[in-house]
């Protein structure tokens, strides 16, 4: 049985600099490190993942973009195995903004020089006809959306009271990591990670309120299908049909995501790069 600490590598396969990223770590960390790996491209030196709850991994390497990230969140929730992203040429909200060459980042991981911070996750659950047919939880946000081009309409509820009726394109709920991505594009508020809030957004809705409202973690949204069809998307990646009657339930979830930082570089400094703020004004210094 080998003694070696194991890091997990995640990696985007149809990414080749990915590819290419996850060779020189794993050369750079021979005879130092295991590695196991969920890729479906073969790569030389590593070990199939099996169950993530039944090995000791040091820590969770992404090479990919925040979509990745998000599918190694998927593999390590509910344990405390950090994920560090690595920045594959887009500054992304989740990966580091700088890049260390193979060695660097593996003495780094040896020394353990590198901080964590836990990010709040969504749980939810779906009824339907008296019984609870799915659960699931998202990083980044939970959409209940239309399932054709018209309109779904929606009964939302915080806390089991109500609080609106919409016909719209969709209802989005958000953690303050997803508040940058698809919340963002729908005109929702960016939150800095360490608020403990959710983000309740209705999607082009038709109505005279629809706007995006910041909801305590302590709260439960409820919403309720009155459409023949409609829609569940988790972080994107998982989906679920829905249909007349069923209510979906949204709360913080106990079980958070740890995410680990080389740097001590701010979110206002990543949120400058990403979205390139003119820090100096449009009329400069």
């Amino acid at each position: 049985m080998s003694e070696l600490p194991t890091i997990l590598l995640v990696v985007h396969s149809l990414r080749a600099e990915a590819n290419s990223a996850a060779l020189e770590l794993i050369e750079a960390g021979k005879n130092r490190f295991d590695f196991i790996t969920n890729s479906a491209v073969a790569l030389p030196g590593t070990k199939a993942l099996s169950d993530v709850k039944e090995q000791s991994i040091e820590i969770c390497i992404v090479l990919g973009g925040d979509g990745t990230m998000l599918r190694a969140a998927e593999l390590v929730r509910g344990t405390s195995i950090p994920i560090l992203g690595l920045n594959l040429g887009h500054v992304g909200f989740l990966a580091q903004l700088i890049r260390p060459t193979a060695s660097e980042l593996l003495e780094r991981i040896a020394a353990r020089a590198f901080t964590t911070e836990d990010r709040l996750t969504l749980s939810y659950k779906v009824e339907g006809g008296g019984n609870v047919f799915s659960e699931g939880f998202a990083l980044n946000e939970v959409v209940v959306e239309s399932a054709n081009p018209a309109m779904v309409e929606l009964f939302v509820q915080v806390d089991d009271r109500p609080l609106s009726r919409w016909g719209c394109d969709g209802v989005l709920i958000s953690t303050p990591t997803g508040s940058t991505a698809y919340a963002f594009s729908a005109g929702g508020p960016v939150v800095w990670p360490d608020v403990k809030a959710l983000v309740l957004l209705p999607l082009a809705a038709h109505a005279l309120y629809s706007r995006p409202m910041v909801i305590s973690p302590n709260s439960t949204i409820k919403i309720d299908v009155e459409s023949d069809a409609a829609l569940l998307s988790a972080d994107g990646l998982r989906r679920l049909a829905l249909k007349e009657g069923d209510r979906i339930s949204l709360t913080a979830s106990s079980n958070s995501v740890r995410l680990a930082h080389l740097d001590d570089s701010p979110f206002t400094d990543r949120l400058v790069a990403k979205f390139k703020l003119p820090v100096e004004g449009w009329r400069g210094k």
